[in-house]
């Protein structure tokens, strides 16, 4: 059933292209609040290498990921397959945050993650979903936002994460 694979040959990075959607997983190092944040879409999500994926961090209503990977680095990347066959694939490994010189376009930066351990499962448990597109809430509030109002919530809303650590720069 599971597998382990040594690298994301060009079969893998294409299944993982097709996907909707990802999630992410992180964690304090000493105890607090685990944070899984679902993400997408999936064309934010790029394989740079046989070891090494990123994503764009897109302005959120927290900072758990980057404030996580800021204290230790620990990150867990997770894609299922909500159509066609079961799988489910794990890239566990390092990451950092590569920032934004700016965030007032809702882009605070990139996620890039340096990939240890690759390793899929079936997916089984995973219900057959349809896709019905992208929702628009997104660009209407970064719209109606702004950029010095994206700004100024990054520096109220992602300065630090609900553990009291830092996040976002207030720069």
């Amino acid at each position: 059933m599971g597998k382990v694979h040594d690298r994301i040959d060009s079969k893998l990075a294409g299944w993982i292209g097709r996907q909707r959607m990802f999630f992410v997983a992180t964690a304090p190092a000493g105890g607090g609040h685990v944070n899984v944040s679902p993400k997408g879409p999936i064309g934010t999500f790029r394989v740079v290498d046989e070891r090494t994926v990123e994503y764009e961090d897109h302005v959120g209503s927290g900072a758990e990921t980057i404030a996580h990977l800021r204290e230790n680095g620990r990150i867990c990347v997770m894609l299922c397959a909500f159509d066609g066959p079961p799988r489910i694939v794990r890239l566990h490994g390092r990451g950092e945050v590569l920032p934004a010189d700016d965030v007032g376009d809702g882009v605070r930066g990139v996620i890039r993650v340096h990939v240890d351990r690759i390793s899929d499962s079936c997916g089984y448990g995973v219900p057959l979903m349809e896709y019905g597109g992208e929702r628009t809430q997104r660009d209407a509030w970064l719209n109606a936002k702004g950029a010095v109002g994206i700004r100024e919530y990054v520096k109220e809303k992602n300065a630090a994460s609900i553990d009291g650590l830092p996040a976002v720069p207030a720069d």
